[in-house]
């Protein structure tokens, strides 16, 4: 699986890059901002995306989001403060909520590669909060 990072804090993504490849994925992109996530987005499409909402350019994760349900590629926000994303999760899967562990991370990531690859017979780990039913903040299955 193709995937990009948009991260702001640098060790924070190099960690992150260092467990998607760790798990047998290719890191196609690292993006501080939001102009850099559109950039990337052109030239090297993932087939999935990890994205902060707060990036160098203010919380432009939302609207990077927005780009990447727009183009049919799925994500997951990854942010210190989870209740700032919209009702509508902005056409994310979930969110994964930080400080996250990396066994957290891993078992994510699993998940997220079992889905993108068509096998909804995983079930999502504690770690991931799914998008299907914000006001409780429950775990779902995508459909």
């Amino acid at each position: 699986m193709k995937v990009m990072i948009v991260e702001d804090e640098m060790l924070l993504a190099m960690e992150l890059e260092s467990e998607v490849e760790m798990a047998g994925h290719h890191v196609t992109a690292l993006a501080m901002s939001s102009e850099q996530a559109r950039r990337e987005l052109e030239a090297n499409r993932p087939d999935f995306a990890f994205v902060d909402i707060h990036l160098m350019d203010g919380p432009t994760g939302i609207d990077v989001g927005r780009a990447l349900a727009a183009a049919g590629i799925p994500y997951v926000f990854v942010s210190g403060n989870i209740k700032k994303i919209p009702e509508d999760f902005a056409g994310a899967l979930g969110a994964i909520e930080k400080p996250y562990t990396m066994n957290g991370m891993k078992n994510a990531l699993t998940y997220i590669s079992a889905i993108v690859a068509g096998d909804d017979s995983v079930d999502p780990p504690a770690s991931l909060v799914l998008a299907e039913d914000v006001g409780a903040l429950t775990l779902r299955r995508r459909a």
